[in-house]
């Protein structure tokens, strides 16, 4: 009977759930604050349920999977939002946006935000990068890792520090738009994790490009 009464409390939670939308399929799918939710309400379930003498064994499960439910969602709640206003911000704009788990990732071709073998961002991408900006004023918990990176050609040590010099370009323009610094960590990897072939033009153009890492401050989301 207790487990079948348990058992009701993570369904509620896990139906009850926010549901979003893909923007770029239009498909209904569960959102991650759902996830995180229900995996929240089942370790609070559990833990609620241990500590309640018998008598009161179902209302500590139900404070539990409560107090459990709260806390897994709120981070995935808030990426799930900014994850919303970033894609609708960058759609057609070349800018990928990749979820994996609770952290954002922004993959920035360096064909559309830099010359070849120049650190200086094109004029044409400001307006982009404004875009970004806006977004991550607004979602201030987050810290934000720039990361460049390059092809293979040339010298490994030249194509490192070039790396670095566009990763800072970002987090430089990032910062005079208002964004606090403190949030903000550039670093080069040079030619050191492509993302496609070097063999080719087009893996090569791939390769070239400055990533934005979002990563949640859960202590200040959930505090």
């Amino acid at each position: 009977m207790k487990k079948a009464i348990l058992a009701c409390v993570i369904a509620g939670y896990t139906l009850t759930g926010c549901m979003t939308y893909d923007p770029y399929t239009g498909e209904q799918k569960v959102s991650d604050s759902t996830k995180g939710s229900a995996i929240g309400a089942l370790a609070g379930a559990a833990i609620g349920a241990a500590a309640a003498d018998g008598k009161n064994h179902v209302r500590g499960a139900l404070l539990g999977a409560a107090i459990g439910g709260a806390v897994g969602g709120g981070v995935g709640y808030y990426m799930d939002k900014q994850e919303a206003e970033l894609r609708h911000q960058l759609q057609g704009t070349g800018v990928q946006v990749q979820r994996n788990g609770n952290d954002i990732n922004l993959i920035m071709p360096g064909n559309i935000t830099f010359d070849l073998n120049q650190a200086s961002i094109r004029s044409q991408f400001y307006d982009v990068l404004h875009s970004v900006a806006l977004v991550l004023k607004k979602f201030d918990k987050t810290a934000i890792q720039v990361n460049g990176f390059t092809d293979s050609t040339g010298k490994a040590s030249y194509n490192m520090q070039l790396s670095q010099e566009r990763a800072q370009s970002v987090a430089s323009y990032l910062v005079n738009q208002g964004i606090a610094a403190g949030r903000i960590q550039a670093r080069g990897f040079g030619e050191s994790a492509p993302i496609a072939s070097n063999a080719t033009a087009a893996g090569r153009q791939a390769n070239r490009r400055v990533e934005l890492k979002l990563v949640p401050l859960e202590q200040q989301i959930n505090g």
